[in-house]
């Protein structure tokens, strides 16, 4: 389906533009109001990625203020979290696959041997349902996302001395490698186009430098792999992705902007954390 219209009146954005006016809660609103059925469900996906830090804060205090951008309230979350425990094979159009299968896993006995962590493993959930998208342009962009995180992560291990096994997300061809290569380049010349790009950002000491080198990079990806993408919804998605970023760097830039980005780098595990995007 084409979205002439649509796509006209999408305003020109540009990387880091702290100043656009554009609001993602009221593009993620008009966007619901005029998106076909099934394309509404890939925007979904992309919102997903609230819904995971909404769950995992939820899941951890009941009264917390869940972000607003998810696709899930706090009314949805206890709904779901009471249907799950009742059903066991739950069929509610709210509740995303991978989250039913996050739901049961963590309530196993064995999760909290056979899994680092809650978010690493919710983040490999969400990443595994987006890499079976039958839309080209959402499984690509999730994977080049989720090579890009594994091959930072890869590094940082190696540079702290991490289990990088227990660290990496996903079974594709560049995360085995990681996994398994004690080469530089984990074997993965070749394999990966962005391969030296990301290797030279790993080495940038600055890590708020390191965050906007590699948002530059993904900003020229969904640049480069919309260009004839005229009016369809691969478009739409990747306006939506810039419009992500957008604003991640306008709460870095308002004036609590640096105490936010050291509360984030202190949550992180001396360099290593992987990011949903």
């Amino acid at each position: 389906m084409n979205y002439y219209c649509l796509i006209a009146g999408l305003p020109d954005i540009q990387a880091e533009d702290t100043k656009t006016n554009v609001s993602l809660a009221n593009l993620k609103t008009e966007l619901n109001e005029q998106l076909a059925p099934a394309d509404k469900q890939l925007l979904a996906l992309i919102f997903a990625r609230y819904d995971n830090t909404n769950l995992l804060a939820y899941l951890n205090n009941r009264d917390a203020e869940l972000n607003s951008l998810g696709n899930l309230t706090a009314d949805d979350w206890t709904e779901l979290t009471a249907f799950i425990q009742e059903t066991e094979t739950p069929a509610d159009s709210r509740l995303q696959p991978y989250l039913h299968q996050f739901f049961k896993a963590i309530n196993s006995d064995k999760f909290s041997q056979e899994n680092s962590s809650r978010e690493d493993y919710l983040a490999a959930l969400y990443y595994g349902q987006a890499l079976q998208s039958k839309n080209k342009f959402i499984h690509d962009w999730f994977e080049f996302n989720l090579n890009i995180n594994n091959i930072l992560t890869g590094v940082a291990c190696r540079k702290h001395g991490f289990d990088v096994k227990s660290l990496v997300v996903g079974s594709n061809e560049v995360a085995v490698a990681v996994r398994q290569s004690n080469a530089r380049d984990f074997g993965l010349t070749g394999t990966f186009a962005e391969l030296d790009t990301i290797l030279k950002i790993a080495e940038e000491q600055n890590l708020l430098e390191r965050e906007k080198k590699i948002d530059a990079l993904k900003w020229q990806w969904l640049e480069d792999k919309t260009f004839f993408h005229y009016f369809s919804v691969e478009r739409i998605l990747a306006f939506v992705l810039k419009v992500q970023m957008i604003e991640r760097w306008k709460l870095l830039s308002v004036e609590n902007g640096s105490r936010i980005f050291r509360a984030l780098l202190a949550g992180m595990k001396e360099g290593v954390k992987f990011t949903a995007i």
